[in-house]
């Protein structure tokens, strides 16, 4: 028996002329946490459509808990449960409504809907807005909402596409509690993200996606490890960072760097050097060799 709970091979889209996926490998292990990182336009969303079945790929092949995405649809739905980048439970419902709604259309008895709902009240800590509207919930009991309507019927796998977009710190974080109990349940999550920290802090496995291609793939260390050895910040009086520079963190290098930069920083400018971030991994894959060609240090 596979121990893949997703497997993709060579999977290509285009809308018109424009190439939006150019052949993506993944293999994503069953109960794990997987992050799929990337700017705007890089195919994020769309991945996540075709791999849910919202959407046929043009080439390539997939496969969700062992079914093809194309020949054995209504498996992979069975298998799955999508939460998008906005809130789809009904606003005019309290969060139980919707809940008890939800459990009624996938197939659960009256009485089996109602405790599902209320275990999952419990567990998402909705219960002192359960019997609130929807339209009156804040950002981040949408979002909790949003993740317990997607569990009323477990699944094994759970899509999340940029499942904390617009939520404060404090909602972010106790989603992130919630995405890492899931994982403890044994739930397999695909998730996408902006927010550098937020793969960091969740995935096991991470990758980056620009230009509809995978350009890095790995754990959270493996892709700091690509960067080098130190990164090396000049901050201005005001402690705002005004250049970062990688390198390998010897007396030599860094001597050259500071060499170089003595004419062109503020005179009251001081150093810092730390290791390099998800976020410096992120920048070096994704900016076109054009921007790398116009910074300072080159």
């Amino acid at each position: 028996m596979s121990q893949l709970a997703i497997e993709i091979t060579g999977l290509q889209k285009k809308f018109g002329q424009q190439r939006v996926l150019e052949g993506i490998d993944l293999a994503v292990p069953k109960g794990k946490i997987f992050a799929l990182l990337g700017p705007n336009g890089a195919g994020k969303t769309t991945l996540i459509n075709i791999l849910s079945t919202l959407l046929a790929p043009d080439a390539g092949s997939a496969y969700i808990a062992g079914f093809d995405i194309v020949n054995n649809k209504e498996e992979v739905k069975r298998s799955i449960s999508l939460t998008g980048q906005f809130a789809a439970v009904d606003e005019m419902l309290t969060a139980e409504e919707n809940l008890l709604m939800i459990g009624r259309l996938s197939g659960l008895t009256r009485l089996e809907s109602r405790s599902r709902a209320i275990e999952l009240i419990e567990h998402f800590d909705l219960k002192d807005v359960a019997r609130k509207r929807v339209r009156m919930y804040s950002g981040g009991m949408r979002r909790r909402l949003d993740l317990a309507v997607s569990l009323v019927v477990r699944k094994p796998i759970m899509f999340l596409d940029e499942p904390t977009t617009g939520l404060d710190t404090r909602s972010r974080r106790a989603l992130w509690d919630i995405i890492l109990d899931l994982e403890k349940e044994g739930v397999t999550i695909f998730l996408t993200t902006q927010y550098l920290e937020e793969a960091d802090q969740l995935a096991d496995t991470i990758a980056v996606i620009s230009n509809g291609r995978i350009v890095a793939h790995g754990t959270p260390e493996e892709m700091k490890s690509r960067i080098g050895g130190e990164m090396v910040e000049i901050r201005s009086n005001d402690d705002e960072v005004i250049h970062e520079i990688s390198t390998s963190g010897s007396i030599h290098e860094i001597k050259q760097i500071l060499e170089k930069m003595s004419s062109r920083v503020p005179e009251d400018s001081r150093i810092n050097i730390r290791r390099p971030s998800l976020d410096d991994v992120f920048l070096a894959l994704t900016t076109s060799n054009k921007e790398k060609n116009d910074d300072v240090f080159n």
